[in-house]
């Protein structure tokens, strides 16, 4: 081929290039003027109605509150993770990112129409200037919230640290009114609000509530250093009910028990800043202890990180009950006016190469609802040793539990506040207990709560009976009822008679919650977990795993086979 020749072929391909080069500039130009066009056109025609409605509206309008509503309709058609925070909801925004919040360091319960206190939270601000469960508050700085609702107050209760509040009290078992003033707190919650070994055992135990500080992790450490100093043998990480927090934080865990310079998590966004992969960077604590970690519904976000990533890597076996299912990662940006958003950026996926999003937001129904994953795009992944799990549903655990099952009667009694309130009535009346791990309410005592029910004329409706009226009612629709009647009520009257029984039937499960909520009153949050221990199926299994170094083991190697209809990624076919 001759020198001219390869010259023309050079320009040809040149403006080859050049021509493509101008034609995706092209259309770029084009999809990008017209995002901005819908954008403007749409932020003029949202104006407009404003501005009409401000100046029009019959009744007039609130601009801020119509504005944010506005707003957080707008966010709620994305995700619920995708939220807008203005200035008086930073308080708020700051419990919910860094578990710290200016406040006195005490839920509230609405009961009869009071604001109850419902537990203070140990050695901060409520707890220090001697409020208890079951107080009633029905004044903060000189104003008078009998009537009102636990939300109403709760801006009045929260403010900056160091701020002074002034409550007026009913105290638990008096009428008359006292004040007390003091000092609101920076409140951080424990994140390990208990640990340590289990009772005829070497099984260390940890409970881990949220990974809502940048330095949670390291309260996991100190509690797992301690629990070796005590002789733990293995390990049982309870993060259940932890709603996650910090992904670093998440990464941190995990890193405690492998080595150094594993992928823990890699995420994928919008953009390419979100491409990112998070390896393991430091020593481990312990690569080599037997660990469990316990895990159910509420266990989401950055515990299904630790959960997930530790079962990819077949380095702890999981018990429990299907996770959350939340893949997602936010980021906050600030506003003006001190207003923050935080949104929705990335997917996050475990070493197997899965994403533990269980719903897709991105897709709803015709009724604007979301909808799960269908089975037919759940895919089949492999740990590091070749056992099958799966995406798109949460983490499933190696070792699945069986579901509490509350009853009517049991929920009614917790929904009713009877519980509550007893518990309140016991602590009036029993200057001490015996330790919470082994405190038990004598058949007197039980007694005595089943009276305090009869005084209260407690009520409630069995599920036979709350079936019945649902019969009743499509039966009457449909003229049948008139035909039925006579046999329908005397069944309704047999059911009524039969579940006079249910407080002695269902005595062994009332009686824990019962003495679950008395201990609490003594010995607080720690002494409600060490209450709930001795009656906890789910860590009784891990223990029992973690005596059986066969099964244990087992767990971690048998390679399972894929179940139907669920196909295997192709990545690792």
């Amino acid at each position: 081929m001759d020198i001219s020749r390869i010259k023309s072929i050079t320009r040809n391909y040149k403006k080859t290039l050049i021509t493509i080069f101008i034609v995706l500039s092209f259309f770029l130009t084009v999809s990008f003027t017209q995002d901005y066009f819908e954008v403007s056109k749409n932020l003029e025609i949202f104006s407009s109605i404003f501005k009409e409605l401000n100046s029009s509206y019959v009744d007039g309008i609130k601009p801020g509150q119509t504005i944010k509503t506005g707003i957080d309709a707008m966010l709620n058609s994305l995700d619920p993770y995708t939220v807008y925070y203005a200035e008086n909801d930073i308080e708020d925004y700051r419990y919910l990112t860094t578990g710290e919040y200016g406040g006195i360091g005490t839920e509230v319960y609405d009961i009869d129409n009071k604001i109850i206190v419902k537990e203070p939270l140990e050695g901060f601000a409520a707890f220090k200037a001697g409020l208890r469960a079951g107080d009633q508050i029905v004044g903060v700085n000189d104003i008078n919230v009998e009537g009102k609702q636990s939300d109403d107050i709760r801006t009045l209760l929260r403010g900056q640290g160091g701020t002074t509040v002034k409550l007026t009290l009913i105290k638990a078992g008096q009428n008359t009114k006292s004040e007390i003033t003091f000092n609101r707190e920076e409140i951080k919650p424990k994140v390990v609000p208990f640990y340590g070994i289990v009772p005829n055992s070497t099984v260390g135990y940890i409970k881990f509530t949220g990974f809502t500080t940048e330095t949670c992790s390291n309260d996991v450490k100190k509690a797992y250093l301690s629990l070796k100093e005590q002789g733990c043998k293995s390990l049982v990480l309870d993060i259940r009910g932890n709603l996650g927090g910090f992904m670093r934080e998440a990464i941190n865990v995990v890193n405690f028990f492998i080595d150094k310079g594993h992928e823990v998590v890699f995420t994928k966004g919008k953009t390419q800043d979100w491409n990112k992969s998070y390896l393991s960077v430091n020593p481990p604590l312990d690569k080599e202890i037997p660990l469990v970690v316990l895990v159910d519904e509420m266990s989401a976000s950055a515990s299904e990180i630790v959960s997930g990533a530790l079962q990819d890597l077949d380095r702890a076996v999981i018990v429990g009950k299907r996770t959350f299912g939340k893949g997602l990662v936010q980021e906050t940006r600030s506003l003006a006016y001190n207003a923050k958003i935080k949104i929705t950026v990335a997917k996050y996926y475990i070493p197997s190469g899965r994403c533990v999003q269980a719903l897709d937001y991105s897709h709803r129904d015709d009724d604007g609802r979301v909808e799960k994953v269908p089975d037919s795009l759940i895919y089949a992944f492999k740990t590091k040793g070749g056992r099958i799990v799966y995406d798109g549903a949460g983490i499933m655990p190696d070792v699945i539990t069986n579901n509490l099952n509350y009853t009517p009667l049991i929920i009614a009694l917790n929904n009713q506040f009877t519980i509550f309130n007893y518990a309140t009535k016991y602590y009036l009346s029993h200057k001490q207990i015996s330790p919470a791990s082994n405190f038990q309410l004598t058949d007197a005592e039980y007694d005595d709560f089943l009276n305090y029910l009869n005084e209260i004329k407690f009520e409630y409706k069995s599920k036979s009976e709350l079936e019945l009226e649902e019969i009743r009612r499509d039966a009457t629709k449909e003229n049948y009822y008139k035909d039925v009647k006579t046999e329908f009520e005397n069944l309704v009257t047999k059911i009524k008679s039969s579940k006079k029984d249910d407080l002695i039937k269902q005595k062994a499960d009332i009686k824990q919650a019962l003495e679950e909520e008395i201990v609490s009153r003594y010995y607080f949050q720690s002494g409600r977990i060490e209450y709930t221990l001795k009656n906890d199926g789910d860590l009784t299994k891990a223990v029992e795993l973690l005596k059986d170094e066969n099964k244990f083991k087992q767990i971690l190697t048998v390679i399972n086979k894929p179940i139907k209809p669920f196909s295997i990624n192709k990545k690792f076919q």
